[in-house]
């Protein structure tokens, strides 16, 4: 059973930071890539930003030089900085990755965490 948990949303004034996590627990042989995504209220969930196993990374035209995304692999963990935050970042954020046990190769989703950018 694998498991993926964001953590680190909140509350934050325009201007400020966060940091997510995304940790990846259970029957792990090797994670590959993974991205973030953001649902706005009312909206479709999309595309924020990638990392490769590799530790390549993209990033939609939106976030490009405030957010930074990166990954620990000894902690199965990865991080999602975002500086400069705008009220147009608000949403609920979620992981996915793909992961393989050694058995399966699957597309794994979190349970999202909460960031409210609002003065």
């Amino acid at each position: 059973q694998v498991q993926l948990v964001e953590s680190g949303g909140g509350l934050v004034q325009p201007g400020g930071s966060l940091r997510l996590s995304c940790a990846a627990s259970g029957s792990i042989f090797s994670i590959r890539d993974v991205d973030w995504y953001r649902q706005a209220p009312g909206k479709q969930r999309d595309l924020v930003a990638h990392i490769t196993s590799g530790g390549s990374t993209n990033y939609v035209d939106s976030v490009k030089g405030r957010f930074t995304i990166s990954r620990d692999n000894a902690k199965n963990t990865v991080y999602l900085e975002m500086n400069s935050l705008k009220p147009e970042d608000t949403g609920v954020y979620y992981c996915n990755a793909v992961i393989s046990t050694g058995f399966h190769l699957r597309n794994y989703w979190g349970q999202g965490t909460q960031v409210t950018v609002s003065s």
